[in-house]
């Protein structure tokens, strides 16, 4: 028997394309709600919950609707073509709500920012380690800070001029350096030789010392001024901020119809003993998807600071061009009724063998004297008569595995929490924090986590599940508390490592975890504790993106974000040392691509 990789490649293409969406949509929608509309991180992440929201009760919802569904088309294409027209239509539709926004933002500009005055939050405030400077600063304070060390009323008429004029002439590669042992700030200028190339030195010339964190101006200053002026437009256009949550509604909407059908698509035509290698196939086709968009986001800019107020509407249509794309191919290739008439008949034919080697296997036990009867009083060896075995009665989880289970889905929802707190925010955070494109970050952590899954699948067959497990929380939480350390100033690479790191511990992570909580259910159960499994996952992912966002604004920085990844993703290493069952060691994979096929998260 021998998987159908053409087939399979094909059906992947639903996948895909669901993958290409959330990778464009995870990235950008956070931007849009905070540079665009102004909202504060709480709010940004209230909004960035919906679609786990409505996953909780539209997955399970869409997927029994095309289980009934029966056309010419079949049972999930219908659900798949519609579903993606109509997510395609809306999410571009979005980046026109957007791009309305941005034209009432058209009238910003450093020469408002600095009449107007507004209040930013100071980037070097942190509640935990930096309460020495103020947490707000006025725009003219801040410029004073940076150029003299003291408050603009402070300052000298000339001084004064200087520092206004400074702000006004603010571009993308206009730095300064914060010593936080001095509480002293250090304006610098840019240098741009003759090839292009930029280099940076105090204003009086001197050297920038070795190891001093360089913080971008125009992204403490000016991009929090723009931001002040968002909030300020959304409050008095309201209806527009309420139409974009419409579209996005909408939008998310349209996906939660066709996941689960594009999900249950690929066992519908592959029959059962294969259908871990179709997940391997359907798993890497979602990942190139996302790389595929992270590399357009490279190409279109979408991470550079620069283009923090840049309309999305080309990079979306581009973006939705792959997924038509995608569509069409899936359209004229995928034969659905054809393929899951095929699949039936194998499935059948191999039911039957089943049935008959079990029904020799019984004949062949019976047959064995250590499994004779023992006859009653009332029997005869003539005339046996056997009682029939009574209904097994559907047994409760015993208490040790029940603890077990609990602790698992407790581990489970601890670092969804953590990691998912990262993928919602990491956008903004690169842009605003680090100066940092997100894309080719995003890019290493996935393709290092492809990399990692035959590896992964080696080491589990080996150690078990539970230490694999624990091995890559215990390097998910080095690397996010690794990258708390990292600035504007730290190399590229540093955070690349840390986030290949991070998405190799993922892949242990995720491969591993959800046959754990299979594992101590019974055959007629997997469906519940399937359930279970994602009710835990998808409840964390509600939470975490509200929960850090309203400790960002709490503590008024950007900088809890990795402390908070790295604390949840901590405990759950902890819930996990005392889980007890569900370590049985995987059978070692027919082949390696076998161990690409973990759940589907």
């Amino acid at each position: 028997m021998k998987l159908n990789y053409k087939r399979t490649l094909l059906v992947g293409f639903a996948f895909f394309l669901i993958c290409v969406f959330w990778q464009a949509y995870d990235t950008l929608v956070p931007l849009m709600l905070t540079n665009k509309f102004g909202l504060d991180q709480t709010w940004s992440g209230v909004i960035m919950s919906l679609d786990n929201i409505l996953a909780l009760f539209m997955l399970p919802l869409f997927g029994a609707l095309s289980d009934k569904k029966d056309t010419r088309f079949g049972k999930r294409t219908p659900f798949i073509v519609i579903g993606t027209i109509c997510a395609i239509l809306a999410f571009v539709s979005l980046t026109l709500v957007d791009n309305a926004q941005l034209s009432k933002l058209a009238a910003g500009n450093t020469e408002l920012y600095w009449s107007t005055n507004y209040t930013v939050e100071n980037k070097e405030y942190n509640s935990i380690t930096n309460k020495g400077v103020a947490s707000e600063y006025d725009i003219h304070d801040y410029s004073a800070q940076i150029l003299f060390n003291k408050n603009f009323d402070e300052l000298t008429s000339d001084e004064q001029a200087q520092a206004e004029s400074w702000y006004k002439g603010l571009d993308y590669d206009q730095f300064y350096v914060y010593d936080a042992d001095a509480m002293e700030y250090k304006a610098c200028k840019t240098i741009k030789d003759e090839n292009g190339k930029l280099s940076y030195s105090y204003l009086d010339g001197s050297e920038i010392e070795k190891g001093a964190r360089r913080i971008n101006a125009y992204s403490s200053t000016v991009s929090s001024a723009e931001s002040c002026f968002a909030k300020e437009v959304s409050n008095s256009n309201i209806y527009l901020l309420v139409i974009f949550i419409i579209v996005l509604l909408v939008t998310l909407v349209s996906m939660a119809t066709f996941r689960s059908p594009a999900v249950a698509l690929m066992p519908d035509v592959t029959v059962k003993p294969l259908r871990s290698k179709g997940n391997a196939i359907i798993n890497l086709m979602g990942a190139a998807g996302g790389i595929i968009v992270l590399g357009l986001g490279m190409l279109f800019g979408t991470g550079q600071v620069k283009n923090q107020m840049m309309s999305y509407t080309l990079f979306v249509s581009a973006v939705c061009g792959i997924m038509a794309i995608a569509l069409i191919v899936f359209i004229f290739t995928v034969k659905e009724k054809k393929w899951n008439a095929e699949m039936l008949e194998q499935q059948a034919i191999l039911d039957a063998e089943d049935e008959q080697e079990a029904a020799e296997k019984e004949i062949q036990e019976i047959d064995e004297p250590v499994c004779a009867e023992v006859l009653t009083e009332n029997e005869t060896s003539d005339t046996k008569t056997t009682t029939p075995p009574a209904k097994t009665k559907q047994n409760k989880l015993p208490k040790d595995k029940l603890v077990s289970l609990i602790l698992i889905l407790a581990s489970v929802a601890l670092w969804f929490i953590g990691y998912n707190a990262v993928t919602s925010k990491y956008s903004v955070y690169a842009l605003n924090v680090l100066n940092m494109d997100y894309n080719s970050t995003l890019i290493i952590a996935q393709g290092a986590a492809i990399a990692s899954y035959i590896p992964v699948g080696m080491l589990s067959g080996k150690l078990g599940r539970k230490k694999t497990i624990l091995i890559g929380v215990a390097l998910l939480t080095v690397s996010f508390f690794g990258a708390i350390f990292i600035n504007s100033s730290s190399p590229s690479w540093l955070m690349w490592i840390l986030f290949a790191l991070a998405g190799i511990a993922w892949a242990t992570i995720n491969v591993n975890s959800f046959p754990m909580v299979v594992e101590l259910a019974t055959g007629s159960d997997i469906g519940k504790y399937t359930g279970y499994y994602y009710t835990a996952s998808m409840a964390a992912q509600v939470v975490t993106p509200i929960l850090s966002g309203a400790l960002m604004d709490a503590f008024g920085t950007m900088g809890i974000l990795f402390p908070y990844a790295t604390i949840f993703v901590a405990l759950s290493f902890v819930t996990m040392l005392f889980v007890k069952h569900g370590d049985s060691k995987p059978e070692k994979p027919k082949s390696k691509l076998e161990m690409l096929g973990g759940a589907d998260d």
